[in-house]
């Protein structure tokens, strides 16, 4: 695996910290990812996503779903009140998991629904006025006015005499 230095990058940028840090955490992390419990991302709208997260064999008492510092972590405890019985195939997985999704900036959990073995999260983004693009009008001269010479300079005339 390859190595990748992002110290000139933390030197020559300021706010993008995050950025950075993400992709450190990227490429230096495991490459075997845990594939428990499958999930879905799917974007809904032009501002709107859902990720949906198979937990079959999970009540919804037994499910978490916080956001910590712009991490959004599904976790899942089977409790032990589960009654003991002798299987002869056990296929559906109830092993406790802890999921995260790193969210990018402005973006909201909205709500979370447990349906069908599903956990359906959905998410938004919110931008900020100051950040959405925005239209400047550009001023029209009025009808009467003098349109300015650009690059002359203006000269004053002298006063005139009068003379007696």
């Amino acid at each position: 695996m390859r190595n990748y230095d992002f110290t000139p990058l933390y030197r020559a940028t300021v706010g993008f910290d995050r950025i950075a840090d993400m992709m450190d955490r990227a490429l230096t992390s495991d490459v075997t990812q845990p594939s428990y419990p499958p999930y879905n991302i799917e974007k809904t709208d032009e501002n709107a996503y859902r990720i949906s997260v198979a937990v079959a064999g999970f009540s919804p008492d037994e499910l978490s779903v916080e956001v910590k510092e712009a991490t959004l972590v599904i976790a899942a405890r089977k409790t032990d009140d589960a009654k003991p019985g002798q299987y002869l195939h056990r296929g559906i997985a109830t092993r406790a998991f802890e999921r995260r999704f790193a969210l990018a900036d402005h973006m909201r959990v909205t709500g979370a629904v447990h349906e069908l073995g599903m956990l359906h999260i959905e998410l938004v983004r919110e931008m900020p006025e100051a950040l959405k693009p925005r239209r400047i009008e550009i001023a029209r001269p009025q009808a009467n006015a003098v349109p300015p010479q650009i690059g002359k300079s203006k000269t004053v005339d002298a006063p005139e005499t009068v003379e007696t």
